[in-house]
């Protein structure tokens, strides 16, 4: 329906007018919403002050009463002052408490924070070990942090470990002790619950231990230190884990349970018991990363006292497989040298490619060289593969023509195309899958490195060139803004590495027999472009392992296929397989006897269109 001039005229008169009437009631709206506000702010002004100091003073009152009250005929936390006794040994330095007997200050002596200051891997009130107990003659039940242990004498013993012990007992007889023994050199600490009188203390010979952990920020970019924090856990000698650091969850085992670790980028928190959980519960949750705190999890161990004792570990260290493997309690498992569809992988890394970097590393000082002396093992090892694979592409190149003649002959004919074709490579003992299974058979290691680099701690705080530290991403320039999908700062390293990928995919287009197709055109300048965003924030070792790798790969392709592969020799080869008798494999028969089928088909239809 049409509208003439008045019409239109009409409707922007009601607009104007419904416009008017919206704003000048929300002008009322707001003045009702300020008077309000008025009212209420004097009413407030009436009424008596609540002094929120007070309040809290009434509560700790309160609090430290109950606590108090549930120690029964224990010493209370609260009513004796703390101190602290230390275990110390060349690489771990430990600060307990008599509150709960417990450790509560980590310091990992051979490892310093991304910003040079200590590296605190356990610190604060959240952090703890306690378990319920029966406190006195009634029901009464206390948390062994809110009991004050008294210690005995640190002593030193003859294999040169230290020992400390933690104690609290009553006049009925009822005694727990915690000892602790930390040995020369080991990140391992054994901790050790005895119980006298295990009837009167717990129920049933059972034990819930109550295991608290806070992971602090000790790398400089915390996102990717939040990505790399997982939950691992041995249950029937089954490993597995769960990521910590990207949302909070829960995890129930009620198989037994060997250990429970909390695994950070590089370092580890373990909890172990030498007989096994019966049953486990974690919960976690993730903090803002204004926290500088990457997660907290509270972990339920249901644990059996056997003649009175319950023998457990605790580990505070690197997660370095060499050190984790001296345990023999597969806590190697945790460093994560291949998971998922690429677990495999990790006996690359674990039986090849490490062996080989300690080597290396032995006898050269720079890692950096060292990189690039491991990369030029590896492309050089790999190099056959990939000169079978030029050598494949090369035969391809020399059979173009023919190719171009069978397009020209069937048209739009693609099946009738493909059977010849497949003819001709047969005749010129060709295989189409010659220049890709080369390729397949190097993923496994390319993706080994990819997990190798990421993981090995032997990277941290080394640098070279302008990277600071091998195990985090290289910044040349720090961007005032976040752009999405490439961060905000400038790997130099990630710039390299996608140059290089760069200009093989110029090289490889160029000797390329068949590049009408627009997809495979543009296919190869794909994969450098997303290097440049998921690389850049990786650490600086991966992407100069690629930087590497490239420069390498590059100069083989152009000297296998500028001076070692002779094109006419391939047509030489090529004529001298086509004399020789074709010899089908029972696959290839198949394969031939389905396509023969499915051209008899066609030669039906043909006839009755007809």
């Amino acid at each position: 329906m049409g509208m003439d001039r008045n019409t239109v005229i009409g409707f922007v008169l009601i607009g104007v007018l419904m416009m008017g009437m919206f704003y000048f009631n929300s002008r009322g709206d707001k003045a009702r919403q300020a008077e309000a506000q008025r009212i209420a702010d004097s009413i407030a002004k009436t009424k008596p002050k609540v002094d929120t100091a007070l309040a809290r003073v009434e509560a700790a009152k309160l609090d430290t009463a109950k606590k108090i009250q549930q120690a029964g005929n224990f010493p209370p936390a609260v009513s004796v002052p703390e101190a602290l006794t230390v275990l110390e040994n060349e690489v771990v330095k430990i600060s307990f408490t008599n509150k709960g007997g417990q450790p509560k200050i980590v310091e990992l002596k051979s490892f310093k924070k991304f910003d040079g200051k200590p590296l605190i891997l356990q610190s604060g009130d959240f952090n703890k070990i306690s378990y319920k107990i029966k406190s006195g003659d009634q029901s009464g039940v206390a948390e062994t942090n809110d009991l004050s242990f008294a210690i005995s004498t640190k002593t030193e013993n003859a294999d040169k470990s230290q020992t400390i012990i933690y104690s609290i007992k009553d006049s009925s007889g009822r005694e727990v002790q915690h000892k602790y023994t930390l040995y020369p050199n080991k990140y391992l600490l054994d901790f050790t619950i005895a119980m006298n009188a295990v009837d009167k203390l717990v129920d049933q010979n059972t034990v819930t231990i109550n295991w608290q952990t806070q992971t602090p920020q000790v790398e400089k970019d915390i996102t990717y230190e939040k990505e790399q924090t997982h939950l691992c856990h041995l249950v029937e000698d089954k490993f597995d884990y769960n990521m910590l650091g990207v949302a909070g969850d829960d995890k129930k085992f009620d198989k037994a349970v060997d250990w429970l670790a909390i695994k950070q980028q590089f370092f580890i928190s373990a909890l172990v018991n030498k007989n096994k959980f019966q049953s486990a519960e974690v919960k976690w949750t993730s903090p803002d990363t204004a926290t500088h705190i990457l997660a907290q999890t509270v972990s339920t161990c249901r644990a059996n006292i056997t003649g009175g004792v319950v023998s457990m570990q605790l580990y505070y260290g690197p997660s370095d497989y060499n050190i984790l493997k001296t345990y023999n309690n597969k806590m190697e498992n945790i460093v994560p040298y291949g998971t998922g569809v690429f677990a495999f992988v990790k006996y690359i890394n674990r039986y090849f490619l490490l062996p080989v970097f300690d080597f290396l590393r032995a006898n050269v000082a720079s890692l950096g060289i060292v990189i690039l002396l491991l990369t030029l093992f590896i492309r050089l090892l790999t190099s056959p593969i990939l000169y079978k694979s030029y050598v494949s592409g090369a035969k391809m190149k020399a059979l173009k023509p023919e190719i171009d003649k069978l397009k020209e002959k069937f048209g739009d004919d693609k099946q009738a195309f493909g059977m010849e074709q497949m003819k001709l490579w047969k005749s010129a003992g060709v295989s189409p899958l010659g220049g890709c299974l080369p390729a397949l058979l190097q993923i496994p290691i390319f993706m080994s490195l990819y997990y190798f680099f990421q993981s090995n701690i032997d990277l941290r705080g080394q640098n070279f060139l302008w990277a600071k530290d091998l195990a985090a991403y290289d910044s040349i320039y720090n961007l005032p803004f976040n752009i999405p999908f490439y961060g905000d700062h400038v790997s130099l390293f990630t710039l390299t590495a996608t140059l290089t990928s760069l200009l093989i995919s110029i090289y490889s287009m160029s000797s390329m027999q068949d590049n009408s197709n627009p997809v495979m055109k543009y296919m190869p300048y794909i994969f450098p472009v997303l290097l440049l965003g998921v690389f850049n924030r990786l650490p600086a070792a991966l992407t100069w392992y690629y930087t590497v790798s490239n420069t390498i790969t590059l100069i083989l392709q152009i000297v296998i296929q500028k001076y070692i592969i002779n094109p006419d020799k391939i047509l030489a080869q090529i004529e001298e397989n086509r004399k020789k008798p074709v010899k089908q494999s029972k696959l290839q028969e198949r394969i031939q006897a389905m396509q023969d089928a499915n051209q008899k088909v066609q030669d039906l239809k043909k006839k009755n269109q007809k």
